[in-house]
């Protein structure tokens, strides 16, 4: 059995250099002058200087983030069951999310060693709570603790960007997509959260990147890409759509490594045959993944499902009872559905409305993605589709996110581009792609494209979770348009309590806040406007923007009786009455 010959794509760095840099090179029965191999050192130097140096301004951005934000709306729920995890071994808090990603955040608050009471009976939003705010913990530092791991692993995902996008083209390639990816707002401001959404999207581009490194070495990379697969399946459950996909990829990535020239129908469909069985151990390496990551928190499986676990019906009702996961998981999955199931309300562009907008998120990804950014991922995916020697990549850089995003688009909760954090990730590689054309120009619009991006991302530091691009008035008009996570998450309680101790000591406040913080923690003194008769609120106003987005007749009523003066993180306006 004969190997192809590598296309470009499946060359190293120096191998996949134009052909005037080989004429260059001395001829191949003498030994390369010292010269050349010292500029090949110092081109390794420098390259392993600039994935630094954007790493390093990434780890600032996300370090400084978790440092000054309270806790978002999800988080409590996040850490406290991660917490509940390490202490006590219960599966009995969130089963609607699998505990891979909890367990890794739970490293943090580990070494913290808070303490949280043992017989403490609550929701699972009551634990977060009790344990940042009534067990005698500093919250700040226990939820810096728990976001350092996914910040860890957000870097880290950043080098496996590099690595993809390198893969196809080269280190330059490699390096632009880095930086797409370091200087991405909505990675950076998810990134360090200690949420699961880019746990889940990061594991799932690993294992793509290394079903795409098993075209060669299949034995090595395939194991490898289960476990990923596995990780993100066992983080959250939205990853679950493009399990089909990675098993087809695993088929075409056997295909591609085991086929010869000349074979006939018996030998292709012994191919095929191979490439399906391979399907089947990646898909149990899955399996093993989830049921691991249950057993680590509970090697006993204790469970008993809590009250009201809605009932699935139809092909839902058959995925849920028959996927070999743990029951914990498969009735998790039934909280998932009946979450579907329920009519949310959004907003978008202005206007509250109830239920879901299929254009919800390619609107809010038109509003929050860096124009170069947009430019960049539309020729980048045009580019791997079009380039003959990269086409063989579309199925693995193009096709996961594009059923990711379709069925994202059929979701019911328009709650923020987070759902799409992928995106980013995948985009990011295929724009790389661009370096592989050789004319100047090229490489003169993608870097300044590139460039264009990083000064969009470090103008709006440190409020990357309110960005919006320029097209759209930048992040400061980001509430106008879109809600929720997308700008207003609870994350600014902390700087709303500083700016009242210093610009507004010992005047009266209202306030109408949307989060899980807890405002008198934070030396807050304020009433609920909404619970007095209008005449009796007199004083400084505050309200998130996100509740200002929603806002029922009463809450309408109030602001529109008052003067804005002053904006808190882009997410919190402060208006006197």
């Amino acid at each position: 059995m004969t190997q192809d010959h590598p296309s470009a794509l499946d060359l190293d760095d120096d191998q996949a250099q134009p052909e005037a840099a080989h004429s260059r090179t001395p001829p191949a029965t003498g030994k390369p002058p010292r010269r050349f191999d010292g500029l090949r050192r110092h081109r390794r130097w420098l390259r392993a200087l600039v994935v630094v140096a954007l790493l390093g301004q990434m780890a600032l951005a996300m370090v400084t983030s978790a440092v000054e934000q309270t806790p978002t709306i999800d988080e409590p729920v996040y850490v406290g069951t991660a917490v509940v995890y390490v202490q006590q071994h219960s599966l009995r808090y969130n089963p609607e999310h699998p505990p891979l990603g909890k367990l890794i955040i739970a490293t943090g608050p580990a070494l913290a060693h808070p303490h949280l009471d043992p017989a403490f009976v609550g929701n699972q939003g009551a634990v977060g709570r009790h344990l940042l705010y009534e067990s005698g913990n500093d919250p700040w530092r226990v939820m810096l603790w728990a976001r350092l791991p996914v910040i860890v692993l957000t870097l880290l995902f950043g080098l496996v960007v590099f690595a993809f996008a390198r893969d196809l083209t080269s280190s330059v390639g490699g390096l632009a997509a880095l930086a797409l990816y370091a200087f991405s707002p909505d990675i950076i401001a998810h990134g360090s959260l200690a949420t699961l959404d880019v746990p889940m999207a990061g594991f799932l581009l690993t294992s793509v990147w290394l079903l795409w490194r098993a075209r060669l070495r299949p034995r090595l990379y395939l194991p490898l890409a289960g476990v990923a697969l596995g990780a993100a399946v066992s983080t959250k459950m939205s990853a679950l759509p493009a399990v089909p996909v990675l098993l087809l990829l695993v088929v075409l990535s056997v295909w591609y490594s085991r086929r010869t020239r000349g074979a006939g129908t018996r030998g292709r469909l012994r191919l095929l045959g191979l490439g399906m069985a391979a399907a089947v151990v990646v898909a149990l390496v899955v399996v093993a993944v989830v049921w691991a990551s249950y057993v680590a928190v509970d090697p006993r499986l204790r469970w008993a499902a809590p009250e009201g676990v809605p009932a699935a019906h139809g092909l839902r009702g058959f995925a849920a009872d028959w996927l070999p996961f743990p029951q914990p998981y498969r009735d998790g999955m039934r909280v998932q559905f009946a979450f579907e199931d329920t009519k949310w309300s959004g907003f978008l562009l202005g206007r509250h409305y109830r239920g879901s907008l299929w254009y919800y998120l390619p609107t809010a990804l038109l509003i929050k993605t860096p124009l170069g950014m947009l430019a960049l991922w539309l020729a980048g995916a045009v580019t791997v589709v079009t380039v003959p020697r990269l086409r063989p990549a579309a199925p693995y850089v193009l096709v996961p996110p594009a059923v990711l995003l379709v069925a994202a688009l059929s979701g019911s909760r328009d709650f923020g581009v987070r759902y799409a954090i992928f995106l980013p990730m995948f985009l990011a590689v295929a724009a790389a792609c661009l370096v592989v054309f050789r004319r100047r120009w090229a490489h003169a619009l993608t870097a300044a494209l590139v460039l264009f991006v990083a000064v969009s991302s470090l103008l709006t530091y440190p409020y990357y979770m309110p960005y919006s691009n320029e097209a759209f008035g930048g992040p400061s008009k980001t509430h106008l348009r879109l809600h929720d996570s997308n700008v207003d998450w609870g994350q600014d309680l902390g700087r709303l309590a500083d700016r009242i101790r210093q610009r507004y000591p010992g005047e009266k406040v209202w306030l109408v806040y949307k989060g899980s913080g807890v405002p008198a923690f934070y030396g807050i003194d304020a009433s609920d406007p909404r619970t007095v008769p209008p005449d009796r609120v007199h004083g400084l106003l505050v309200v998130s923007d996100s509740s200002i987005a929603k806002a029922d007749a009463r809450l309408t009523a109030l602001i529109e009786g008052s003067r804005p003066i002053e904006e808190i993180g882009h997410s919190i306006t402060i208006f006197r009455r």
